[in-house]
């Protein structure tokens, strides 16, 4: 056991695994579209890859609001009508995982390489790492009653809604979702993206697709940030805290930065190629 202080706050902490104190970069970017934020993330990835940049903790928001599919879903589960018609845009991940709707929401990624014991292991273990850092941050928030537990893996019938059921290691508050993970694995580096809803109505994405989507289902089993503490928690508070808990538990020093030209001139190259083309977006 051990001790922090996280806003004049002493934060008991149960010690896991102990590594060796290494510098990561911390981006906390613009609100950008669906299309810029999957962009970014990959030409993160590309740098990480090629050695020009540290593994990096990115956290950011979506603006306008944005549906994000997994990269096999069918883009046929969309209302597409209903979700234009609202003001929001649609973008394929380059992640695996079923439909998000990002909206009041941080989302964080995590971009390292396969050889950083933080995501050593296979797919699931790595989860199993990275989701002490989330889980260290929101008990710095408060938040009680976390879990984030091995699970059976989802099954087809559970719908196309990625916050109905936990895959493993995703974090529940109280037995409900709270944050929803994907991966990616590519030139020997892993990409770790992920959405904690802060407030609002979680089945609003019910809206916007065709089956299996039903909204008080998906409030039984999901939850946002505002549900589980009793009180609105800002995007900077959530930042600070995640960031805190990603130190905390993985005995990171994070240092703030920016984008390099590279990874900017690579994130034009992928906004433009890839994820705004049609070609990407709608190829399930």
């Amino acid at each position: 056991m051990g001790f922090l202080l996280f806003q004049g706050r002493a934060i008991i902490f149960r010690m896991q695994e102990q590594y060796p104190l290494t510098t990561w970069r911390l981006l906390r970017s613009a609100p950008a579209d669906g299309a810029t934020n999957m962009a970014v993330d990959e030409a993160i990835l590309c740098a990480v890859a090629a050695g020009l940049v540290p593994p990096t903790l990115r956290f950011y928001a979506w603006q306008p609001p944005c549906l994000s599919l997994g990269r096999a879903q069918p883009a046929g589960d969309v209302r597409l009508e209903e979700l234009r018609a609202a003001g929001c845009d649609l973008v394929r991940r380059p992640t695996g995982g079923r439909a998000i709707l990002h909206i009041d929401e941080l989302t964080y990624s995590v971009v390292a390489p396969e050889g950083e014991p933080r995501v050593g292991g296979g797919v699931v273990e790595s989860y199993r790492r990275l989701s002490t850092g989330l889980t260290r941050g929101l008990e710095l928030l408060g938040v009680k009653n976390l879990a984030a537990d091995r699970r059976v893996q989802k099954r087809p019938a559970d719908g196309p809604v990625c916050f109905e059921v936990p895959s493993d290691y995703e974090i529940t508050a109280g037995g409900r979702k709270l944050v929803g993970s994907a991966q990616v694995r590519s030139r020997g580096v892993v990409l770790q993206h992920g959405a904690l809803p802060l407030e609002g109505d979680i089945a609003r994405i019910c809206a916007f697709l065709k089956a299996n989507a039903t909204p008080a289902h998906v409030r039984a089993r999901a939850t946002t940030l505002a549900e589980a503490l009793a009180r609105p928690v800002s995007w900077e508070e959530a930042a600070a805290a995640l960031a805190e808990g990603f130190a905390q538990a993985l005995n990171l020093h994070l240092v703030p930065g920016e984008l390099t030209a590279e990874e900017r001139a690579w994130a034009e190259q992928l906004y433009a190629g890839k994820y705004a083309s049609e070609q990407w977006t709608f190829m399930m």
